[in-house]
């Protein structure tokens, strides 16, 4: 403190620091969270072995997302973003074990179409990685991996309003899962208070953008939960158009 009491910009550093390392904790806690949120879901597939009218492009974002974030987080890229790197390495792991799952329970043209969007991703990092170690200036490269990572985040929160179309058209939510809802607004809310902490523009808009997002989804489930349960008008198993 200062001889007035105040904190010192050195305070107010060390402050922001602590703040920043547990709003990074607490979104890496959230983050596993949301990767282990569809647990119950790959379980449904691998008992019924079909994946019925379940997405795979959400696991396909989330990878690409997890990909580019961890790369961004390495050092090599940015220094101070040890937390981001870990999480997301985490991250790739999960996913790469629920698109190897939803590929074989996949009916053949699902099952062709995300090995084709898997290795698509696998081939696009590669590129991002070689691409972005081609420029000498720490700064721009930071900030070219950073606006990548930005976009792979919006489109990952963004990912599960594509099952919106099927609640409304079934008037249920059977298909759209509440923790894994909870999972994307905690862990972006967690992020945008890290990257607000830590200065980080690349941080802290994309997961601004996620904390309304979440809040979206799950005022939808909230709102379609309180809908009287009508059975689906047809199989769970009828191909998607």
């Amino acid at each position: 403190m200062g001889v007035d009491g105040a904190m010192t910009p050195v305070h107010l550093y060390f402050v922001s620091r602590i703040c920043k390392d547990a709003a990074g904790a607490a979104g890496n806690i959230f983050a596993i969270g949301l990767f282990v949120s569809p647990i119950p879901t790959f379980r449904r597939i691998v008992r019924n072995k079909s994946t019925e009218h379940f997405s795979g492009l959400p696991y396909i974002y989330a990878l690409l997302n997890c990909l580019i974030c961890m790369w961004y987080g390495s050092p090599l890229v940015s220094d101070d973003n040890l937390l981001v790197m870990t999480v997301n390495s985490a991250g790739v792991v999960f996913q790469f074990v629920y698109l190897i799952l939803f590929v074989t329970f996949a009916d053949k043209a699902n099952k062709v179409r995300m090995t084709g969007f898997l290795l698509a991703i696998i081939g696009a990092f590669a590129v991002v990685v070689a691409g972005s170690l081609q420029i000498p200036e720490p700064a721009l490269r930071r900030i070219t991996v950073g606006l990548l990572s930005g976009a792979s985040l919006i489109s990952m929160f963004a990912s599960p309003l594509f099952v919106i179309n099927l609640v409304i058209r079934t008037k249920s939510v059977e298909f759209m899962p509440f923790y894994l809802s909870l999972s994307t607004f905690l862990m972006s809310t967690s992020f945008l208070l890290y990257g607000l902490f830590n200065n980080d523009v690349f941080i802290y808009v994309p997961n601004g953008i996620g904390t309304v997002l979440g809040i979206i989804q799950l005022g939808l489930y909230f709102y379609f939960k309180r809908r009287p349960k009508d059975k689906l008008k047809e199989p769970l198993v009828a191909p998607i158009a």
